[in-house]
């Protein structure tokens, strides 16, 4: 059980294509009260930053819309070259509504594919990272070899919630911790077993690196949660259900027929 932890946000120089993210955290990391990275923290990274640094900005000039995004485009009212990236990043188109598409894209539901524009360039977007897990992966070696402590790392993105209004942090990329803790065959308070239960480990740590991290102009890519008390291990990767298996892309799915 975790017990108690502290979250720290790292401010940083505006990220560009090509930066050392890790370098670039482990120098700002010491002008912030953690001051350095020690064995079983948890860096929580911005998956636009992530993605700048990898070069993943595109410019919507560059594209040219297919008759399908134009179709798009025209049925939702949105710009066909922004309806073009979005197909382009997609595993499939889900739906939509004025101004969004839903989509699959790395075993999950998001709007518009992840493409984003807030703090990106003008006139282009920001899509995610191609292989958020292999990014998180990266970062986590970059810093045990520069610094000698084991950490994980967690690659967020900000999402919305059935029915909520407002965003919160979710999970896109993990290494080094578990994404989800399994409680099955735990009792609860009154000694009965739990059968379905799993805590969403790094979707929970997101949403909490989102409060120091904001969504603005911040200029806080990434924080730092320490104390958790967590084994780092190389273990990699999110873990997903398939479509048939998840909640809500079964009342879509039966909303087809």
């Amino acid at each position: 059980m975790i017990a108690s932890y502290t979250t720290f946000g790292i401010p940083t120089p505006l990220m560009h294509e090509g930066d050392d993210i890790a370098a670039i955290l482990v120098s700002s990391l010491r002008e912030t009260p953690a001051r350095h990275f020690f064995d079983g923290d948890v860096l929580v990274l911005a998956e636009t930053a992530v993605a700048t640094a990898e070069g993943r900005i595109i410019r919507l000039d560059a594209l040219v819309p297919t008759d399908e995004a134009r179709a798009l485009a025209r049925m939702y009212s949105m710009d066909p070259n922004l309806v073009q990236c979005i197909l382009e990043e997609s595993d499939e188109i889900v739906g939509g509504i004025t101004g969004f598409l839903l989509c699959m894209k790395h075993g999950t539901l998001l709007p518009n594919a992840g493409v984003d524009a807030s703090n990106a360039p003008p006139g282009c977007v920001t899509p995610l990272p191609v292989d958020p897990d292999a990014s998180a992966f990266r970062v986590k070696r970059r810093i045990e070899e520069s610094t000698g402590a084991h950490v994980g790392v967690i690659v967020a993105d900000s999402r919305t919630h059935a029915m909520r209004v407002g965003c919160s942090g979710v999970a896109i990329g993990c290494a080094g911790i578990p994404s989800v803790l399994d409680a099955r065959g735990r009792n609860d308070l009154f000694g009965r077993p739990l059968v379905v239960t799993r805590q969403a480990l790094a979707d929970n740590l997101a949403s909490a690196a989102e409060v120091v991290m904001g969504e603005a102009d911040e200029r806080t890519p990434a924080a730092l949660i320490r104390g958790l008390g967590i084994p780092i291990t190389d273990v990699t990767g999110i873990e997903s259900i398939s479509a048939e298996d998840c909640l809500f892309m079964g009342l879509l799915e039966k909303s087809k027929k």
